[in-house]
């Protein structure tokens, strides 16, 4: 029982510092995206994102880069932009650059994988654009587009009107007002998912021994880099299994993927497993609300696609330039979530713009008027079931908090 006790609390403890590591992450991601969707016209998005497909591609994974979200708050600015009238092909290249190609991401792949992981990650997110466009091109899903962009017609838009200066809207505090209150409903989207994700994350960190991972894996093992193809195949396939049970977005996977490469995992099923974060059922459920199912699990299917060809692509490349790092390089620590860091003064920073938000949308400009409708979800059932999931996590992860501090 009291070992019990001690990894509950141990669980409730690495949910809540998973979330803090990734909490600034989180709300620069839903301001970018508010931003868009509040000031951000349809004539200029096309003007920019839906002229020539190779410019469209560019500019996508250009502002992907720029905007530096996590894989939630990458799925709402994503919808935003196609929304506005960008092409589909540039909203996936937005949707995978502001999932892979970030600084912040490749500063925590060097500090615990090496730099070999880094040039993978961004070489392998510039190939994950590719094959997705490729791919796209080849199936060209006329249908599935204008049926996805006429599910969005149901929300409301919020933006400003095309006759307006966007650069004298901007200075405007109803403007604003208006971007706090797109903000709130950003949160209301995903903080279901939020919560059930972080907190199995916690639960599998604590519970689930190292060699539950191992044995997903066919033939790794500590110091083993020998692998077949049907083996290295098998480590891409189910490198997006595994990230789906510990699912707590790309950020807080690193560590995890890094004790998967120390325990001989390949180098191809590692970096599938960190592609993973947007083929993981949170993200399906989130496009099928905003696009409709058969769009989602096309946006899936060509995830998943585009994730095995740059897995096996950057593996053989690697092997074949004699680059592919050496599993003892990776020594994994326990980690200190909540010192005082980089990550605290970006939370502290990200907070106190929220706390402004909160305040001039809710109480200082209330007059402002917005429509707080959401779209009707596609699955009533699974809603209901998420959120009572979500309350039992809030439940749990008090008492392992309680149980961690304050019961010997």
């Amino acid at each position: 029982m009291s070992e019990f006790l001690k990894q509950w609390g141990e669980a409730a403890y690495t949910t809540t510092g998973f979330f803090w590591m990734a909490l600034w992450a989180f709300i620069l991601g839903y301001i970018i995206s508010s931003m868009i969707q509040i000031f951000v016209t349809e004539k200029r998005m096309q003007k920019t994102m839906n002229e020539s497909e190779g410019k469209s591609v560019l500019l996508g994974t250009f502002f992907g880069f720029i905007s530096s979200s996590c894989s939630f708050s990458a799925l709402a600015g994503t919808k935003s932009i196609f929304k506005k009238g960008a092409s589909f092909v540039s909203s996936i290249a937005f949707l995978l650059a502001s999932t892979n190609l970030v600084i912040e991401l490749g500063i925590i792949i060097s500090i615990f994988l090496g730099w070999q992981f880094v040039v993978g990650e961004y070489v392998g997110g510039i190939l994950l654009i590719l094959i997705s466009w490729i791919l796209i091109r080849i199936i060209n899903p006329k249908k599935l587009i204008e049926k996805a962009r006429k599910n969005l017609e149901n929300e409301d838009d919020d933006s400003m009107d095309d006759s307006k200066d966007w650069k004298k809207q901007i200075k405007k505090e109803d403007s604003w007002a208006r971007v706090a209150k797109k903000y709130k409903m950003e949160w209301q989207m995903v903080w279901k998912d939020v919560t059930v994700g972080f907190t199995i994350a916690g639960i599998v960190a604590a519970f689930v021994p190292d060699s539950f991972f191992q044995t997903l894996f066919i033939n790794s093992g500590q110091g083993n880099t020998d692998f077949t193809f049907l083996e290295i195949l098998e480590h891409i396939v189910v490198g997006p299994i595994a990230a789906f049970l510990t699912f707590i977005g790309s950020m807080g996977n690193i560590p995890l993927a890094a004790l998967l490469f120390g325990k001989g995992v390949s180098f191809a099923g590692v970096m599938a497993f960190i592609f993973s974060d947007l083929v993981v059922f949170p993200v399906l459920r989130i496009n099928a609300k905003y696009y409709g199912w058969k769009m989602s699990l096309f946006i899936l299917f060509l995830l998943f696609t585009a994730l095995i060809g740059t897995a096996l692509a950057l593996h053989y490349s690697f092997d074949l330039l004699g680059m592919l790092p050496d599993t003892s390089q990776v020594k994994i620590q326990d980690k200190e979530h909540f010192k005082i860091d980089y990550t605290f003064y970006l939370n502290m920073a990200f907070l106190a713009i929220s706390g402004y938000l909160i305040y001039l949308g809710f109480f200082k400009r209330k007059d402002v008027e917005h429509s707080m409708s959401e779209m009707a979800p596609k699955s009533p059932l699974l809603e209901s079931v998420l959120k009572y999931a979500a309350y039992i996590c809030y439940i749990w992860l008090a008492g392992g908090l309680i149980v961690k501090f304050f019961i010997p």
